[in-house]
């Protein structure tokens, strides 16, 4: 996993010392001496963490903070707070100023990698959905993704799991406040309550007697029902191989015994806001491509939300420096199919063909259909050598089992031909891009067809 981290801190010693830990891990990393720095390097660079130190002089951590999160080009890039400042009123101001975490100097390596690695998780998982709203936006169809929103100021629902009943209690108390909390002593059945109910989020008290609890986080994140519901841990202090493991198996955040009820609700609220704020976009998200820009044969993506959302993969993979492979696929001799059994089976054709292109895909890819029977598949982050694999593939499943017509009249085997092309040197454009695949894609059709070709490097 590599991102790009922006270290700020008045002090170059300790600048040097974060640096040297993250280039280690093999982190791009960016410096800043000072809040202005900072606010500039983040309205013109692409930075993916920032971790900020507090005591700076003419702006402090605080502040540079609260503008973060105050411009809307800067707001989802996850702060970390590094500060020799441990005082819990301390760490409240930091999360109500919109930090997502705090470090205390001196910062532990094992925990400043993990809490690195799970921001950097959680960012890339909210930079796909702003993407994929900012399309709908550009399509025209932002007054869509506006309906279903869920509502900010509705109580949350918080699941709260804890061995005793008496921590049970002052957890309730704390939390009414803000959400309306069920509380459950066994984590089995904690697990079905999550996957049954929609719950903002799910704080686990790690004061099992005989149970591990993270052997609960690791439940919770493996089921496809409550994998994006946050996890809150509650640790002792000391605990840290324990928190450590936890990071890692994607839960979102931690508290200390004995427990500081500001932060706890601060820390809470955290969580709940950016839960909410990723469910509205997931909902914009499915309304609006099911609206505008999915085929209504097959539906795959369509060629209207193609041209706009190539051209955002293709910018974001050249300012990264990152691979991105086009796969353009042409049925082979489909005008024959129609002109003899009819537009009905073409169609039919046409909608297995899809599930089947769908099936050879990751779920990073996009998969859309150009038009008639051609379909493009984009791989962000992918190889020339690994999409010619997937391609091999996908044209193996289309050739080796044939397609059935309807009503049991028989079958037909179909082939497909395919040209890739991958960014390199004289691509500068999407357009580019897809001239060299769909060029390819020639190159296969006239040397005989059923084969893959890819654009020469």
């Amino acid at each position: 996993m590599t991102a790009r981290i922006l270290v700020v801190d008045d002090i170059p010693a300790n600048l040097k010392l974060l640096e040297a830990r993250l280039v280690a891990e093999y982190f791009d990393v960016l410096t800043a001496e000072n809040g202005a720095d900072a606010l500039s390097i983040c309205e013109r660079t692409q930075v993916d963490v920032i971790l900020l130190d507090i005591m700076m002089p003419e702006m402090d951590g605080f502040e540079v903070c609260e503008r973060l999160k105050a411009n809307p080009r800067t707001s989802h890039i996850p702060v970390v707070i590094v500060t020799a400042l441990d005082q819990p009123a301390d760490r409240v101001r930091g999360l109500k100023a919109g930090a997502d975490d705090f470090l205390t100097k001196p910062v532990n390596d094992l925990q400043l990698i993990s809490r690195v690695k799970s921001l950097v998780r959680l960012k890339m998982l909210s930079d796909e959905l702003r993407i994929r709203s900012e399309t709908t936006r550009d399509i025209m169809i932002e007054d869509l993704t506006r309906s279903g929103e869920p509502r900010l100021e509705e109580p949350a629902q918080v699941l709260v799991v804890d061995g005793r009943a008496s921590s049970q209690e002052r957890l309730i108390k704390t939390l009414k406040p803000i959400a309306e909390v069920t509380a459950m002593s066994d984590p089995q059945a904690a697990v079905f309550e999550a996957a049954e109910n929609a719950f903002d989020l799910v704080i686990v008290n790690a004061n099992f007697d005989d149970y591990d609890p993270l052997r609960l986080c690791s439940q919770l994140r493996s089921l496809e029902r409550c994998r994006f519901i946050p996890v809150l841990l509650i640790v002792e202090e000391g605990a840290e191989p324990m928190v450590v493991r936890a990071l890692d198996l994607g839960v979102n955040d931690y508290v200390l015994r004995p427990i500081d009820p500001n932060e706890l609700v601060a820390r809470s609220l955290t969580q709940i806001r950016r839960k909410r704020f990723n469910d509205r976009l997931r909902n914009s998200v499915k309304q609006s491509i099911e609206l505008a820009v999915t085929d209504a044969l097959t539906g795959l993506h369509n060629r209207r939300y193609l041209d706009n959302h190539l051209k955002t993969l293709f910018n974001r993979a050249r300012q990264r420096g990152r691979e991105l492979t086009v796969c353009i696929t042409d049925i082979d001799r489909f005008k024959a199919v129609n002109d003899t059994h009819g537009h009905d089976v073409g169609d039919e054709v046409l909608r297995e063909f899809a599930a089947r292109l769908r099936s050879t895909v990751r779920g990073a890819d996009l998969a859309c259909r150009f038009g008639g029977e051609e379909f493009v598949i984009v791989m962000p982050d992918t190889t020339a050598d690994t999409a010619a694999t997937v391609a091999e593939r996908l044209r193996a499943i289309i050739e080796n089992k044939p397609f059935s017509l309807p009503e049991g009249a028989g079958t037909l085997t179909i082939t497909a031909s395919i040209g890739l092309a991958t960014i390199g040197a004289g691509v500068d454009t999407p357009e580019q891009l897809m001239k060299q695949a769909d060029l390819a894609l020639y190159e296969a059709k006239k040397n005989g067809r059923n084969r893959v070709v890819a654009a020469a490097a």
